[in-house]
């Protein structure tokens, strides 16, 4: 009886990880089709050719697009994680009403959608005459990923690092900031890369705040160069080369999550078990 269980369970299991997995084998199956080869998707890799993407690679301007979006994700991710973790060290320590209240605070920005309050953002940026440039999605990335960054932070110092390592370097004469930088910070790398890993992912595939703030095709990151592949009645969509675009754009994330996957498992689930 056990035995029959473990099976409907494995074919159960198998069953979903190939319905999961089937739109992504279509899609990269096509990408390595010929433009013109437009034939039915279901006959996998029917045709293997570079075709599609050296014709996306070219479209989309990849080079220039990758260099956007790498300035708008080292940017914003960067910011994030220095100012989240000097945020959460405090409110991870002191045991006051200040400190549960900011705590409470920061959290409560993950029940608010930027979306539905993108206009009277707009109209305070328009107020504040911030120019709208590539650089303007920033300040949403960075206010964005703060309530979840330092509920991470926050949940990793409390229950991952003992306050007995910084009363030591407290009786060796190290000043806050000292402790901070040199003992507590060092001690935050699975968090921090856990960090860096989920709102990189977001703010890298972020197609709303780009499209809102930048106007200029020269200044587009990758998820508003893909535009380009969308076609209409007269210019029908050349699904290979959007595919193709497509895995283009995910593959810089493949290559750095392939690296930072260890610190990130262990970053995720320790820091959002006690908080």
């Amino acid at each position: 009886m056990k035995l029959a269980k473990q099976s409907v369970t494995h074919v159960l299991i198998s069953a979903l990880l190939i319905i999961n997995l089937l739109p992504l084998i279509i899609a990269l199956s096509s990408s390595f089709r010929s433009i013109k080869n437009m034939t039915n998707p279901l006959l996998l890799f029917n045709e293997f050719t570079l075709e599609s993407y050296r014709a996306a690679f070219t479209k989309m301007h990849f080079m220039q697009a990758l260099t956007n979006s790498l300035v708008l994700t080292v940017a914003s991710v960067v910011i994030v994680v220095i100012f989240t973790a000097m945020a959460a060290y405090p409110i991870a320590r002191l045991n006051s009403r200040i400190s549960k209240f900011l705590y409470i605070f920061f959290l409560s920005g993950l029940v608010v959608p930027s979306q539905m309050v993108i206009i009277p953002i707009v109209q305070t940026i328009q107020g504040l005459h911030i120019p709208s440039s590539q650089y303007t999605p920033i300040l949403m990335f960075i206010t964005c990923s703060i309530p979840f960054s330092s509920f991470l932070y926050t949940g990793f110092i409390k229950s991952s690092i003992p306050i007995e390592v910084e009363e030591s370097a407290l009786i060796d004469g190290a000043g806050l900031l000292r402790r901070f930088w040199q003992i507590v910070f060092p001690l935050l790398i699975p968090v921090t890369v856990s960090v860096v890993i989920t709102q990189g992912v977001w703010i890298w595939n972020d197609y709303f705040f780009n499209m809102i703030f930048i106007s200029k095709a020269a200044q587009s990151p990758l998820p508003l160069a893909m535009l380009g592949f969308m076609g209409d009645q007269t210019n029908p969509t050349a699904w290979n080369v959007l595919f193709a675009a497509c895995f283009l754009c995910a593959l810089p994330l493949l290559v750095i999550f392939a690296f930072l996957q260890k610190f990130f498992i262990g970053g995720l689930t320790v820091g959002s078990v006690k908080g």
